[in-house]
Protein backbone atom coordinates (compact mmCIF):
# COMPACT_ATOMS: atom_id res chain seq x y z
CA UNK A 1 0.00 0.00 0.00
CA UNK A 2 1.25 3.48 -0.86
CA UNK A 3 1.72 5.74 2.17
CA UNK A 4 3.82 8.67 1.00
CA UNK A 5 2.31 11.43 -1.09
CA UNK A 6 4.49 12.62 -3.96
CA UNK A 7 4.19 13.48 -7.64
CA UNK A 8 5.85 10.18 -8.56
CA UNK A 9 3.51 8.13 -6.36
CA UNK A 10 0.52 10.03 -7.74
CA UNK A 11 1.48 9.14 -11.31
CA UNK A 12 2.34 5.55 -10.44
CA UNK A 13 -0.91 5.03 -8.54
CA UNK A 14 -2.90 6.33 -11.48
CA UNK A 15 -2.01 3.16 -13.39
CA UNK A 16 -3.90 1.15 -10.75
CA UNK A 17 -6.83 3.52 -10.54
CA UNK A 18 -5.49 4.86 -7.20
CA UNK A 19 -6.68 1.65 -5.55
CA UNK A 20 -3.46 0.95 -3.63
CA UNK A 21 -3.32 3.98 -1.35
CA UNK A 22 -3.22 3.21 2.37
CA UNK A 23 -5.98 4.85 4.47
CA UNK A 24 -4.92 8.23 5.84
CA UNK A 25 -5.44 6.93 9.39
CA UNK A 26 -6.83 3.89 11.16
CA UNK A 27 -10.19 4.32 12.90
CA UNK A 28 -9.22 2.52 16.09
CA UNK A 29 -11.21 0.82 18.81
CA UNK A 30 -10.44 2.12 22.32
CA UNK A 31 -8.13 0.02 24.49
CA UNK A 32 -8.68 -0.37 28.24
CA UNK A 33 -5.71 1.81 29.12
CA UNK A 34 -3.34 4.44 27.67
CA UNK A 35 -0.49 6.56 28.92
CA UNK A 36 -2.31 9.69 27.77
CA UNK A 37 -5.92 10.27 26.73
CA UNK A 38 -6.66 13.42 24.72
CA UNK A 39 -10.30 14.46 24.79
CA UNK A 40 -11.11 16.26 21.55
CA UNK A 41 -10.22 15.37 17.97
CA UNK A 42 -9.96 18.85 16.52
CA UNK A 43 -6.79 20.50 15.29
CA UNK A 44 -5.29 21.13 18.74
CA UNK A 45 -6.00 17.62 20.02
CA UNK A 46 -4.60 15.96 16.91
CA UNK A 47 -1.55 18.23 16.92
CA UNK A 48 -0.93 17.35 20.57
CA UNK A 49 -1.03 13.63 19.75
CA UNK A 50 1.28 14.12 16.76
CA UNK A 51 3.91 16.06 18.71
CA UNK A 52 3.73 13.61 21.63
CA UNK A 53 4.63 10.81 19.23
CA UNK A 54 6.94 12.77 16.95
CA UNK A 55 9.04 14.71 19.47
CA UNK A 56 8.60 12.88 22.77
CA UNK A 57 8.25 9.25 21.69
CA UNK A 58 4.96 8.85 23.58
CA UNK A 59 2.79 6.69 21.33
CA UNK A 60 0.44 4.91 23.75
CA UNK A 61 -2.01 7.76 23.23
CA UNK A 62 -5.71 7.92 22.40
CA UNK A 63 -7.56 10.82 20.82
CA UNK A 64 -11.26 10.55 21.71
CA UNK A 65 -13.61 12.59 19.53
CA UNK A 66 -17.35 12.80 20.22
CA UNK A 67 -18.13 13.40 16.53
CA UNK A 68 -15.84 13.20 13.53
CA UNK A 69 -12.31 14.55 13.20
CA UNK A 70 -12.25 18.29 12.70
CA UNK A 71 -16.03 18.55 12.91
CA UNK A 72 -15.99 21.18 15.63
CA UNK A 73 -14.32 24.57 15.49
CA UNK A 74 -11.54 23.27 13.24
CA UNK A 75 -14.12 22.88 10.49
CA UNK A 76 -16.16 25.94 11.51
CA UNK A 77 -13.82 28.90 11.12
CA UNK A 78 -12.41 31.21 8.46
CA UNK A 79 -8.96 29.54 8.39
CA UNK A 80 -6.88 32.71 8.94
CA UNK A 81 -3.28 32.32 10.10
CA UNK A 82 -1.47 35.37 11.49
CA UNK A 83 0.77 36.57 14.33
CA UNK A 84 -0.09 40.29 14.45
CA UNK A 85 -0.35 40.54 18.22
CA UNK A 86 0.83 43.30 20.53
CA UNK A 87 2.16 41.84 23.79
CA UNK A 88 5.52 40.01 23.65
CA UNK A 89 4.04 36.87 25.25
CA UNK A 90 1.33 36.61 22.60
CA UNK A 91 3.69 37.58 19.79
CA UNK A 92 6.10 34.75 20.65
CA UNK A 93 3.25 32.24 20.86
CA UNK A 94 1.55 33.06 17.56
CA UNK A 95 4.77 33.72 15.64
CA UNK A 96 5.97 30.24 16.59
CA UNK A 97 2.70 28.87 15.25
CA UNK A 98 2.99 30.83 11.99
CA UNK A 99 6.53 29.55 11.51
CA UNK A 100 5.30 25.99 12.01
CA UNK A 101 2.56 26.55 9.43
CA UNK A 102 5.17 27.70 6.93
CA UNK A 103 6.81 24.26 6.99
CA UNK A 104 3.85 22.11 8.00
CA UNK A 105 2.97 20.67 4.58
CA UNK A 106 6.51 19.36 4.18
CA UNK A 107 6.68 17.98 7.72
CA UNK A 108 3.32 16.19 7.51
CA UNK A 109 3.71 15.19 3.84
CA UNK A 110 0.22 16.61 3.38
CA UNK A 111 -0.77 19.69 1.39
CA UNK A 112 -2.46 22.07 3.85
CA UNK A 113 -2.90 24.69 1.09
CA UNK A 114 -1.25 27.45 3.11
CA UNK A 115 -1.51 30.66 1.10
CA UNK A 116 0.56 33.55 2.49
CA UNK A 117 -1.47 36.25 0.78
CA UNK A 118 -1.18 38.70 3.70
CA UNK A 119 -3.66 40.04 6.26
CA UNK A 120 -4.63 43.66 5.58
CA UNK A 121 -6.20 45.71 8.41
CA UNK A 122 -8.05 48.86 7.34
CA UNK A 123 -7.98 52.27 9.03
CA UNK A 124 -11.08 54.45 8.68
CA UNK A 125 -10.15 57.36 10.98
CA UNK A 126 -7.22 59.23 12.47
CA UNK A 127 -7.70 57.21 15.62
CA UNK A 128 -7.42 53.99 13.61
CA UNK A 129 -4.20 55.23 11.99
CA UNK A 130 -2.66 56.11 15.35
CA UNK A 131 -3.71 52.80 16.93
CA UNK A 132 -2.39 50.78 13.98
CA UNK A 133 0.90 52.67 13.99
CA UNK A 134 1.35 51.67 17.65
CA UNK A 135 0.29 48.12 16.85
CA UNK A 136 2.64 47.70 13.87
CA UNK A 137 5.57 49.22 15.75
CA UNK A 138 4.97 46.85 18.66
CA UNK A 139 5.03 43.94 16.22
CA UNK A 140 8.35 45.13 14.81
CA UNK A 141 9.77 45.41 18.33
CA UNK A 142 8.70 41.80 18.83
CA UNK A 143 10.54 40.77 15.65
CA UNK A 144 7.41 40.26 13.54
CA UNK A 145 6.88 41.73 10.09
CA UNK A 146 4.42 44.62 9.79
CA UNK A 147 4.09 47.32 7.14
CA UNK A 148 2.08 50.54 7.44
CA UNK A 149 0.20 51.56 4.27
CA UNK A 150 -1.36 54.77 3.00
CA UNK A 151 -4.65 54.87 1.09
CA UNK A 152 -2.93 54.58 -2.29
CA UNK A 153 -1.06 51.44 -1.25
CA UNK A 154 -4.27 49.88 0.12
CA UNK A 155 -6.00 50.61 -3.20
CA UNK A 156 -3.19 48.88 -5.10
CA UNK A 157 -3.63 45.79 -2.93
CA UNK A 158 -7.44 45.65 -2.94
CA UNK A 159 -8.86 47.83 -5.75
CA UNK A 160 -12.42 46.53 -5.19
CA UNK A 161 -12.67 48.29 -1.82
CA UNK A 162 -15.00 51.28 -1.62
CA UNK A 163 -12.79 54.36 -2.14
CA UNK A 164 -15.62 56.66 -3.31
CA UNK A 165 -15.05 60.34 -2.53
CA UNK A 166 -16.85 63.65 -3.10
CA UNK A 167 -20.65 63.61 -3.38
CA UNK A 168 -20.68 59.79 -3.22
CA UNK A 169 -18.26 59.64 -0.30
CA UNK A 170 -18.01 56.27 1.42
CA UNK A 171 -19.48 56.05 4.91
CA UNK A 172 -16.22 54.49 6.07
CA UNK A 173 -13.38 56.27 4.24
CA UNK A 174 -10.18 54.26 3.89
CA UNK A 175 -7.26 56.35 5.12
CA UNK A 176 -4.70 53.56 5.16
CA UNK A 177 -3.94 50.46 7.15
CA UNK A 178 -1.24 47.93 7.81
CA UNK A 179 -0.41 44.47 6.53
CA UNK A 180 1.39 41.37 7.74
CA UNK A 181 2.48 39.88 4.43
CA UNK A 182 3.50 36.46 5.82
CA UNK A 183 0.01 35.86 7.16
CA UNK A 184 -2.71 34.20 5.13
CA UNK A 185 -5.01 31.20 5.22
CA UNK A 186 -4.83 27.41 5.15
CA UNK A 187 -7.28 24.60 4.39
CA UNK A 188 -8.98 23.68 7.68
CA UNK A 189 -9.73 20.02 6.99
CA UNK A 190 -6.28 19.46 5.47
CA UNK A 191 -4.64 20.64 8.70
CA UNK A 192 -6.74 18.23 10.77
CA UNK A 193 -6.25 15.32 8.36
CA UNK A 194 -2.51 15.94 8.10
CA UNK A 195 -2.03 15.83 11.86
CA UNK A 196 -4.33 12.79 12.18
CA UNK A 197 -2.40 10.94 9.50
CA UNK A 198 0.94 11.79 11.10
CA UNK A 199 -0.19 10.77 14.59
CA UNK A 200 -1.81 7.51 13.47
CA UNK A 201 1.31 6.54 11.48
CA UNK A 202 3.26 6.72 14.75
CA UNK A 203 0.87 4.47 16.68
CA UNK A 204 -1.67 6.88 18.14
CA UNK A 205 -5.24 5.53 18.40
CA UNK A 206 -7.83 7.88 16.89
CA UNK A 207 -11.33 7.00 18.09
CA UNK A 208 -14.23 8.82 16.49
CA UNK A 209 -17.80 9.04 17.83
CA UNK A 210 -16.52 8.39 21.35
CA UNK A 211 -17.99 10.94 23.77
CA UNK A 212 -16.29 11.47 27.14
CA UNK A 213 -18.96 11.88 29.84
CA UNK A 214 -16.91 12.00 33.03
CA UNK A 215 -13.71 11.14 34.85
CA UNK A 216 -12.45 8.38 37.11
CA UNK A 217 -10.49 9.59 40.15
CA UNK A 218 -8.40 7.96 42.82
CA UNK A 219 -7.25 10.08 45.73
CA UNK A 220 -8.40 13.17 43.87
CA UNK A 221 -6.28 12.35 40.82
CA UNK A 222 -7.69 11.55 37.39
CA UNK A 223 -6.85 7.96 36.46
CA UNK A 224 -9.29 7.47 33.62
CA UNK A 225 -12.27 8.74 31.67
CA UNK A 226 -15.84 7.59 31.26
CA UNK A 227 -16.82 7.32 27.62
CA UNK A 228 -19.72 6.27 25.42
CA UNK A 229 -18.74 4.45 22.24
CA UNK A 230 -21.07 2.57 19.88
CA UNK A 231 -23.75 2.42 22.53
CA UNK A 232 -21.41 0.99 25.18
CA UNK A 233 -20.30 2.68 28.39
CA UNK A 234 -16.52 2.37 28.83
CA UNK A 235 -13.90 3.17 31.42
CA UNK A 236 -10.60 4.03 29.73
CA UNK A 237 -7.68 4.25 32.12
CA UNK A 238 -4.76 6.64 31.72
CA UNK A 239 -1.79 8.17 33.48
CA UNK A 240 -2.75 11.67 32.31
CA UNK A 241 -5.69 13.18 30.48
CA UNK A 242 -6.01 16.40 28.50
CA UNK A 243 -9.08 18.45 27.64
CA UNK A 244 -8.91 20.04 24.19
CA UNK A 245 -12.60 20.74 23.55
CA UNK A 246 -12.82 24.52 22.91
CA UNK A 247 -16.33 25.79 23.70
CA UNK A 248 -17.19 22.71 25.76
CA UNK A 249 -14.19 23.15 28.08
CA UNK A 250 -16.28 24.54 30.95
CA UNK A 251 -18.73 21.63 30.68
CA UNK A 252 -16.07 18.94 31.04
CA UNK A 253 -14.18 20.98 33.65
CA UNK A 254 -17.33 20.95 35.77
CA UNK A 255 -17.49 17.15 35.38
CA UNK A 256 -13.89 16.99 36.64
CA UNK A 257 -14.75 19.19 39.64
CA UNK A 258 -13.33 22.64 38.91
CA UNK A 259 -14.48 25.89 37.34
CA UNK A 260 -13.02 27.68 34.34
CA UNK A 261 -13.29 31.43 33.56
CA UNK A 262 -14.71 30.50 30.15
CA UNK A 263 -17.88 31.70 28.46
CA UNK A 264 -18.95 30.01 25.22
CA UNK A 265 -20.26 32.11 22.36
CA UNK A 266 -21.23 31.43 18.76
CA UNK A 267 -18.92 32.86 16.11
CA UNK A 268 -20.47 32.68 12.68
CA UNK A 269 -19.20 32.93 9.14
CA UNK A 270 -20.52 32.40 5.62
CA UNK A 271 -19.39 31.89 2.05
CA UNK A 272 -20.71 33.18 -1.25
CA UNK A 273 -21.11 31.38 -4.53
CA UNK A 274 -17.71 30.81 -6.22
CA UNK A 275 -16.37 33.49 -8.56
CA UNK A 276 -13.09 34.16 -10.34
CA UNK A 277 -10.30 35.69 -8.19
CA UNK A 278 -11.48 39.05 -6.84
CA UNK A 279 -9.64 39.38 -3.49
CA UNK A 280 -5.87 39.46 -3.14
CA UNK A 281 -5.53 39.45 0.65
CA UNK A 282 -7.39 38.63 3.82
CA UNK A 283 -8.97 42.02 4.53
CA UNK A 284 -10.19 43.09 7.97
CA UNK A 285 -12.19 46.16 8.99
CA UNK A 286 -12.20 46.47 12.81
CA UNK A 287 -14.59 49.42 12.61
CA UNK A 288 -17.22 47.34 10.82
CA UNK A 289 -16.44 44.12 12.66
CA UNK A 290 -16.08 42.07 9.48
CA UNK A 291 -13.40 40.46 7.36
CA UNK A 292 -13.12 38.87 3.92
CA UNK A 293 -10.96 36.44 1.98
CA UNK A 294 -11.37 34.11 -0.98
CA UNK A 295 -11.08 30.35 -0.80
CA UNK A 296 -9.19 28.14 -3.23
CA UNK A 297 -12.59 27.18 -4.71
CA UNK A 298 -13.44 30.83 -5.43
CA UNK A 299 -15.95 31.35 -2.62
CA UNK A 300 -15.78 34.70 -0.80
CA UNK A 301 -15.36 33.82 2.88
CA UNK A 302 -16.98 36.37 5.19
CA UNK A 303 -16.66 36.55 8.96
CA UNK A 304 -17.84 38.87 11.70
CA UNK A 305 -18.04 39.46 15.42
CA UNK A 306 -19.29 37.21 18.19
CA UNK A 307 -22.92 36.79 19.06
CA UNK A 308 -22.62 38.40 22.47
CA UNK A 309 -24.82 36.01 24.39
CA UNK A 310 -23.67 32.62 25.73
CA UNK A 311 -24.70 29.84 23.37
CA UNK A 312 -23.91 26.33 22.19
CA UNK A 313 -25.77 26.81 18.91
CA UNK A 314 -23.85 26.21 15.70
CA UNK A 315 -25.73 28.69 13.52
CA UNK A 316 -25.55 32.12 15.16
CA UNK A 317 -28.08 34.93 15.06
CA UNK A 318 -29.67 36.79 12.17
CA UNK A 319 -28.56 40.09 13.71
CA UNK A 320 -24.87 39.32 13.15
CA UNK A 321 -25.60 37.94 9.68
CA UNK A 322 -27.30 41.20 8.79
CA UNK A 323 -24.38 43.27 10.14
CA UNK A 324 -21.82 41.25 8.21
CA UNK A 325 -23.77 41.38 4.95
CA UNK A 326 -24.27 45.15 5.34
CA UNK A 327 -20.53 45.61 5.98
CA UNK A 328 -19.71 43.56 2.89
CA UNK A 329 -21.97 45.67 0.67
CA UNK A 330 -20.43 48.83 2.12
CA UNK A 331 -16.77 47.85 1.75
CA UNK A 332 -17.03 45.79 -1.47
CA UNK A 333 -19.97 47.15 -3.50
CA UNK A 334 -19.14 44.89 -6.46
CA UNK A 335 -19.81 41.82 -4.30
CA UNK A 336 -23.32 42.94 -3.33
CA UNK A 337 -25.09 40.74 -5.90
CA UNK A 338 -23.33 37.53 -4.93
CA UNK A 339 -25.54 34.84 -3.45
CA UNK A 340 -24.66 33.31 -0.10
CA UNK A 341 -24.26 29.52 -0.23
CA UNK A 342 -23.62 28.49 3.37
CA UNK A 343 -23.64 29.96 6.86
CA UNK A 344 -22.42 28.33 10.06
CA UNK A 345 -21.07 29.04 13.54
CA UNK A 346 -18.45 27.57 15.83
CA UNK A 347 -18.64 27.48 19.62
CA UNK A 348 -15.70 29.53 20.88
CA UNK A 349 -14.25 29.63 24.38
CA UNK A 350 -13.66 33.20 25.53
CA UNK A 351 -11.80 34.11 28.72
CA UNK A 352 -11.56 37.58 30.33
CA UNK A 353 -8.19 38.51 28.80
CA UNK A 354 -8.74 36.90 25.36
CA UNK A 355 -5.63 34.76 25.78
CA UNK A 356 -5.38 30.96 25.98
CA UNK A 357 -4.98 28.57 28.90
CA UNK A 358 -2.36 25.85 28.36
CA UNK A 359 -1.21 23.59 31.18
CA UNK A 360 -2.22 21.88 34.40
CA UNK A 361 -5.63 22.16 36.04
CA UNK A 362 -6.44 22.11 39.78
CA UNK A 363 -7.19 18.38 39.37
CA UNK A 364 -3.97 16.30 39.41
CA UNK A 365 -3.46 14.27 36.26
CA UNK A 366 -5.70 16.53 34.16
CA UNK A 367 -4.37 19.16 31.74
CA UNK A 368 -6.13 21.62 29.46
CA UNK A 369 -5.77 23.60 26.27
CA UNK A 370 -8.57 26.17 25.87
CA UNK A 371 -9.46 29.86 25.82
CA UNK A 372 -8.34 30.60 22.26
CA UNK A 373 -11.61 32.37 21.56
CA UNK A 374 -11.89 33.25 17.89
CA UNK A 375 -8.22 32.56 17.16
CA UNK A 376 -7.82 28.84 17.72
CA UNK A 377 -7.17 27.75 14.14
CA UNK A 378 -4.01 29.81 13.66
CA UNK A 379 -2.67 28.47 16.97
CA UNK A 380 -3.10 24.75 16.22
CA UNK A 381 0.66 24.01 15.87
CA UNK A 382 1.72 25.92 18.98
CA UNK A 383 -1.25 24.68 21.02
CA UNK A 384 -0.35 21.08 20.22
CA UNK A 385 3.39 21.66 20.67
CA UNK A 386 3.13 23.25 24.14
CA UNK A 387 0.46 20.88 25.49
CA UNK A 388 2.45 17.86 24.29
CA UNK A 389 5.50 19.24 26.11
CA UNK A 390 3.79 19.52 29.49
CA UNK A 391 2.04 16.15 29.09
CA UNK A 392 5.32 14.40 28.27
CA UNK A 393 7.66 16.19 30.68
CA UNK A 394 5.47 17.56 33.47
CA UNK A 395 6.99 21.02 32.88
CA UNK A 396 5.41 23.96 31.10
CA UNK A 397 6.93 24.94 27.80
CA UNK A 398 8.47 28.42 27.99
CA UNK A 399 5.99 29.69 25.40
CA UNK A 400 3.07 28.52 27.54
CA UNK A 401 4.41 29.69 30.90
CA UNK A 402 2.55 33.05 30.84
CA UNK A 403 -0.72 31.33 29.91
CA UNK A 404 -1.41 29.25 33.00
CA UNK A 405 -4.83 29.07 34.65
CA UNK A 406 -3.26 30.48 37.82
CA UNK A 407 -2.98 33.94 36.23
CA UNK A 408 -6.65 34.60 36.92
CA UNK A 409 -5.86 34.33 40.62
CA UNK A 410 -2.66 36.38 40.52
CA UNK A 411 -4.03 39.05 38.16
CA UNK A 412 -1.17 38.73 35.66
CA UNK A 413 -3.45 38.87 32.61
CA UNK A 414 -2.42 39.33 28.99
CA UNK A 415 -5.31 41.37 27.65
CA UNK A 416 -4.87 41.15 23.90
CA UNK A 417 -8.46 42.20 23.17
CA UNK A 418 -7.83 45.62 24.72
CA UNK A 419 -4.27 45.90 23.42
CA UNK A 420 -4.68 44.92 19.77
CA UNK A 421 -8.23 46.22 19.54
CA UNK A 422 -9.69 43.31 17.55
CA UNK A 423 -11.65 40.19 18.37
CA UNK A 424 -9.47 37.12 18.88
Amino acid sequence: MRKRYSAWNLLAAARRGHADWAPAWRDAEPKPRYDIVIVGGGGHGLATAYYLARHHGVTNVAVLEAGWLGGGNTGRNTTIVRSNYLYPESARLYEFSLQQYEGLARELNFNIMFSQRGVLTLAHSRHDLDAQSRWANAMRCNGIDAELLDARQVRELEPRLNFNQGAQAARYPILGGFIQRRAGSARHDAVAWGYARGAAARGVDIVQHCAVTGFVKQGGRVIGVLARWRGRELIIGCERAALVVAGHSSVLAAEAGFELPVVSYALQAMVSEPVKPVLNTVTLSPALGAYWSQSDKGEVVIGGALDHFPSYAQRGSFDITQQVVAATCEMFPTLARLRLLRQWAGIVDVVPDSSPIIGATPVPGLYINCGWGTGGFKAIPVGGWTLAHVLATGRNHELAEPFQLERFRSGRLIDEAAAAGIAH
